[in-house]
């Protein structure tokens, strides 16, 4: 039975304050990582639509919740990017962190606890990891969806740009036809040139 999120962990940390941090967007060849975080100025609320793990709810669903929630006067959020450059001088992981700590960063309203989905906190957070949080705590499902339609949007406005790469259907995860598209139209500065396919695709230019 799949768990639903609720402020129980919020609640119980002790803190007033608190921001869930969640990020989207560590797979794909291409574009930013981002990462969202969200603070709930209250916990009650009687119009709060489905809002869980972002990759369990649908687009439509999604949509909803993050007009809900950047619209609320109750909730705070923010969102924290990352480049693909920063990305290939960092790597993945601390390029997520990084994104992390710029979302928090960007908060109007700082936090005192941060709750990180994962296991790891950024070194320039203070509070807690929770594993598969947004499957747990409300704050951190709010970030995911947050960084996920931020992101998901953005990959969009690119791909008006290159409509060649099919960004508005894949995001820029590595789906068959991206490959494709990758092999027939190359690289631009948009990609991720630390990840494999987009690596092994430079190699065999320099090759040729």
């Amino acid at each position: 039975m799949r768990s639903v999120p609720d402020f129980s962990i919020e609640i119980n940390c002790g803190k007033k304050i608190i921001a869930g941090i969640d990020e989207a967007g560590r797979g794909p060849l291409c574009g930013p990582v981002v990462a969202g975080a969200v603070i709930f100025l209250k916990y009650d609320f009687d119009d709060m639509p489905l809002i869980s793990d972002s990759k369990q709810m649908s687009e439509k669903q999604r949509d909803i919740a993050f007009d809900w929630i950047t619209n609320n006067q109750n909730i705070v959020w923010a969102t924290g990017l990352c480049s693909p450059a920063e990305i290939d001088e960092l790597n993945i992981l601390w390029a997520s962190m990084r994104a992390m700590e710029r979302a928090a960063g960007n908060l109007r309203t700082q936090p005192e606890h941060c709750l990180i989905d994962g296991n790891r906190v950024p070194k320039n957070l203070t509070g807690e990891a929770v594993v598969k949080g947004d499957a747990k705590s409300l704050s951190i499902a709010a970030a995911s969806i947050i960084a996920k339609v931020t992101r998901d949007r953005l990959m969009k406005e690119l791909a008006q740009k290159y409509p060649e790469y099919a960004w508005d259907k894949n995001a820029g995860y590595p789906t068959p036809q991206h490959l494709q598209a990758i092999e027939k139209y190359g690289i631009n500065e948009h990609y991720r040139k630390s990840f494999g396919p987009v690596k092994e695709r430079l190699e065999k230019n320099d090759n040729s």
